[in-house]
C-alpha cells in the first residue's frame, strides 16, 4: 500500500497521519547488532571490509563503519540502533567492490528488524570486481545532453559536471519553462553512470509530456567524492564539516542565473524546483529554507534528516517564510526512526508556514533509486498541476 497525504498549513493541521507498522513499545528502544563475516578472503589481504548501509547513508568505505579482525574471521559492531528495519551491504571500499554472489551478479541487501540485541554471521561469496562484465550502455534519452563535464563551482573551488535534459520540441519553440534543479546527476537520467540504477527522469518525463502534461527543464549536478559534507550544512561526526551553504550558494549565485541566461526559463521562484534523495533531500529542504525567494517547490525524498539534528530549529524559525509546495517522501522498509524524522519536520513545517505539504509514506518503499523513481510521477504531476488539490490519496 503507497499512502500520500496533502496538506494546507494554514489549515493548522494535517489532514491525515500514517504511520505504518510503529510499535509503541519498542520505538524508543535500542538495540546492539553485531555482524560477523565467517569467510575471508585471502586473494584481497591488503584491503579492508567495510559495512554500508541506510545507517550510514550507504557510504561504501566510511572508516567509521570497517570491520575489525579477530582469528579467521572479520565482525564490526553498530551499538545503541533504534528498533527499526536495517539493510547493508558489504564492501572493500568502493562500490565496484561490493560483495557479489559466486557468479559476479548483484546480491541484494542483507535485510533485518532490530528488535532486540542481534548477531549476523555472513558469507561472502565473491566480490564484484572477481569479475570482467560487458561495459554498461548508456540509456540517457535525446534530449539529455552534457551542459559542461567540469562547470567550476566558485564557491568550493571545484569542478562538477552538469548534465541537463531540454523537453521534447524545446529547440522548435520560444516557449519558456520551469527548471528543475537535482543532485547526484549520475543516477538521474542513464544507466551507464548510475551505481545503483537510475531515477530514468527523462524516460518519466517524455512520457508526460506526450500525455499532455506539462514540460521542465531539468538539471542535474553530479555529486562528487565530498558528497556527504556538500550535501549537508551542518558538521556531522562520521563525515566532517557540512559545506551545504557553499554548495547552495554556487546553485543560487552560480549556476542558476547561467542556466537563466543559455535557456528559456521561467525564473520565479514559483517556477524554480529543487529535488533530491538522502543527503540530496536534506539539503533540498535546507536550500527551500534559506533561500525561500529562490526555491517555491522542493521534492525531499528519503531525507537524512538524522545528520542533522539543527534542520528541526532552523524549520521552527524560518519555515514561515516558506511559501510553495513540499513533496516529503519515505520508504516504510527505511525505518521508524527515518519517517518519524521526517514526518516530525514536514509538520513542523507545516505549523508555521503557508506551504502546500505533501507527505508519502510507501510501506514497501526502501532508500534506493527504484523506490525514487517509484514516486517521482507522483511528485512531478502535482508540482506541476494548475491549483492545489489537498487530498488524502491511497493507492495500492
Amino acid at each position: 500500500m503507497r499512502v500520500a497525504t496533502v496538506t494546507h498549513s494554514k489549515l493548522r493541521k494535517l489532514v491525515f497521519v500514517f504511520l505504518m507498522g510503529l510499535i509503541n513499545t519498542s520505538v524508543n528502544a535500542q538495540y546492539n547488532l553485531r555482524v560477523v563475516v565467517n569467510n575471508v578472503s585471502t586473494k584481497y589481504t591488503g584491503d579492508s571490509v567495510f559495512i554500508a548501509g541506510n545507517f550510514n547513508d550507504w557510504n561504501p568505505g566510511n572508516p567509521s563503519y570497517k570491520l575489525k579482525q579477530t582469528g579467521g574471521q572479520l565482525y564490526i559492531d553498530l551499538p545503541n540502533l533504534p528498533f527499526g528495519n536495517y539493510e547493508f551491504k558489504l564492501t572493500r571500499g568502493a562500490w565496484n567492490k561490493v560483495a557479489s554472489s559466486k557468479t559476479g551478479s548483484d546480491i541484494a541487501n542483507i535485510k533485518i528488524l532490530l528488535s532486540s540485541d542481534t548477531i549476523i554471521s555472513y558469507n561472502i561469496e565473491a566480490w564484484k570486481d572477481d569479475f570482467n562484465y560487458a561495459e554498461k550502455k548508456h540509456t540517457a534519452s535525446s534530449n539529455v545532453s552534457v551542459l559542461d563535464t567540469a562547470f567550476f563551482m566558485p564557491h568550493l573551488n571545484r569542478y562538477r559536471r552538469i548534465i541537463i535534459y531540454l523537453p521534447e520540441g524545446y529547440r522548435n519553440s520560444t516557449k519558456r519553462y520551469p527548471v528543475l534543479y537535482m543532485h547526484d546527476g549520475q543516477n538521474l537520467f542513464d544507466e551507464y553512470t548510475a551505481g545503483f540504477g537510475e531515477w530514468g527522469i527523462d524516460e518519466c518525463l517524455d512520457s508526460l509530456i506526450k500525455k499532455g502534461k506539462k514540460g521542465c527543464i531539468v538539471v542535474g549536478i553530479d555529486n562528487g567524492p565530498g558528497r556527504l559534507t556538500e550535501y549537508n550544512p551542518y558538521a556531522f561526526d562520521q563525515f566532517g564539516k557540512g559545506e551545504g551553504d557553499a554548495y547552495i550558494n554556487f546553485i543560487v549565485e552560480s549556476l542558476k542565473p547561467y542556466v537563466d541566461r543559455q535557456f528559456r526559463t521561467m525564473p520565479g521562484k514559483e517556477n524554480t524546483i529543487i529535488a533530491g534523495s538522502s543527503m540530496g533531500g536534506l539539503i533540498s529542504y535546507y536550500a527551500l529554507l534559506k533561500h525561500p525567494g529562490v526555491f517555491g517547490k522542493a521534492g525531499v525524498f528519503s531525507p537524512a534528516f538524522w545528520t542533522a539534528d539543527s534542520i528541526r530549529a532552523l524549520t521552527d524559525s524560518v519555515g514561515k517564510s516558506v511559501s510553495g509546495l513540499v513533496f516529503f517522501y519515505m520508504g516504510g522498509l527505511e525505518g521508524e526512526k527515518y519517517v518519524s524524522d521526517m514526518l516530525t519536520i514536514s509538520e513542523r513545517l507545516g505549523k508555521v508556514s503557508s506551504s502546500y505539504i505533501y507527505t508519502a509514506i510507501d510501506a514497501e518503499g526502501e532508500h534506493n533509486e527504484q523506490a525514487w523513481k517509484k514516486w517521482f510521477a507522483d511528485f512531478y504531476e502535482w508540482i506541476s498541476a494548475d491549483g492545489y488539490n489537498y487530498i488524502i490519496k491511497t493507492v495500492n
